[in-house]
């Protein structure tokens, strides 16, 4: 049974950073994608950003490009957001999800993907 554990959520001021860890557990192939999207309130969930574990590919949404970075540890099935110079509208739950394949067409589209962690909140203020 797939399950991803997520941590490293909180609050910070803006200009802060904080790195989001989604740990992935029985996925059936050592090969997949692993998203990242986010959820603020009374807004649609929309994709952050996602990484394919072999080969690598990355994938950014232009709002967070520049600003965060998406790594995987393979060795430890770990997958790592790393979020530099937030910004207050960057509040919101984010949620790591992970599905066989993605590219640059598909990477948002959170219907595709398999299974979800349970989010973890991240809130930026003053």
């Amino acid at each position: 049974q797939v399950q991803l554990v997520e941590s490293g959520g909180g609050s910070v001021q803006p200009g802060g950073s904080l790195r989001l860890s989604c740990v992935v557990f029985g996925y059936i192939s050592s090969s997949y994608c692993v998203g990242w999207f986010r959820q603020a309130p009374g807004k649609e969930r929309e994709g952050v950003t996602a990484v394919t574990t072999g080969p690598t590919y990355t994938f950014y949404h232009g709002s967070v490009k520049g600003r965060f970075t998406i790594s995987q540890d393979n060795a430890k099935n770990t997958n790592y957001l790393q979020m530099n110079s937030l910004k207050p509208e960057d509040t919101a739950m984010y949620y790591c999800a992970v599905k066989s394949w993605c590219g640059v067409v598909d990477y948002a589209r959170s219907v595709d993907y398999e299974q979800w962690g349970q989010g973890t909140q991240v809130t930026v203020s003053s």
